[in-house]
C-alpha cells in the first residue's frame, strides 16, 4: 500500500508540475503577445501623429505655392488613403503588413515632393511656422524608424518564444501564430540617383 501511495503522489506531483509550468508558459506567450500588440500601437501613434502633422504643413505651404496645387492635393489624397489602412494587431498579416507599408510609402513619397517644391520658395523655407513643421515631420519620421525597429524586436522575441521547446508546444495547441515585421520596401537597397 505504501509504494502505491507513493507512486501515486509521485504522478500527481508530476501532473502539477507540468501543469504549472505549462500556466507558466502560457503567460509568458501571453505577456509577449501583447509587447508585440503594445507596440504595434507604437508604430501606429507615430504614424497618425505624422498624419496630424500633415494638414498644417500643406496649409502653410498652400499660401506660398499656390500653383503647385497638385503635389498639395497629391499630398492630401495620399494622407487619405494612409489613415484609411488600418490593422488590427491580432491579423497582423504578411499581406496586411505590405497594404499598410504601401499606404504610408505613397504618403511618404507625397511629402518628399512637398518639401521638394519648398527650395523653389526661400520665403517659406524663412517661415519660422514651417521650419517648426519641418522639423516636428523630421522628428516624426525618426520616432517611426524607431518605433518600427522596436516592434520587430518584440516581433523577433514573440517568434523565438514559440519556436522554441516546450513554448512551441503550448503555442501550436493554443493557436500562438508569428508574428511578421517590418521590412525595407521594395527598391530601397538601390541608391537614389542626384542629378544636378
Amino acid at each position: 500500500m505504501k509504494k502505491t501511495t507513493i507512486i501515486l503522489i509521485s504522478i500527481i506531483a508530476v501532473i502539477v508540475i507540468v501543469v504549472f509550468s505549462g500556466i507558466s508558459k502560457y503567460n509568458q506567450l501571453v505577456g509577449l503577445e501583447e509587447n508585440v500588440n503594445s507596440q504595434w500601437a507604437n508604430v501606429e501613434n507615430q504614424y497618425q501623429r505624422r498624419a496630424d502633422l500633415i494638414p498644417n504643413l500643406v496649409a502653410t505651404v498652400k499660401g506660398y505655392a499656390a500653383h503647385e496645387s497638385e503635389t498639395l492635393e497629391n499630398v492630401i489624397a495620399a494622407r487619405a488613403r494612409a489613415t484609411q489602412v488600418t490593422v488590427n494587431p491580432d491579423q497582423l498579416t504578411p499581406e496586411k503588413l505590405q497594404e499598410f507599408q504601401a499606404a504610408q510609402g505613397q504618403l511618404s513619397s507625397a511629402l518628399g515632393k512637398l518639401l521638394m517644391i519648398t527650395e523653389n520658395y526661400p520665403d517659406l523655407k524663412a517661415n519660422q511656422n514651417f521650419r517648426d513643421l519641418q522639423v516636428q515631420l523630421e522628428g516624426t519620421e525618426n520616432r517611426i524608424s524607431t518605433e518600427r525597429t522596436r516592434f520587430n524586436e518584440m516581433s523577433n522575441g514573440f517568434n523565438s518564444t514559440i519556436r522554441r521547446f516546450p513554448a512551441n508546444i503550448i503555442a501550436s495547441m493554443l493557436g500562438f501564430e508569428k508574428k511578421v515585421y517590418f521590412e525595407a520596401e521594395a527598391g530601397s537597397n538601390q541608391a537614389p540617383e542626384v542629378q544636378f
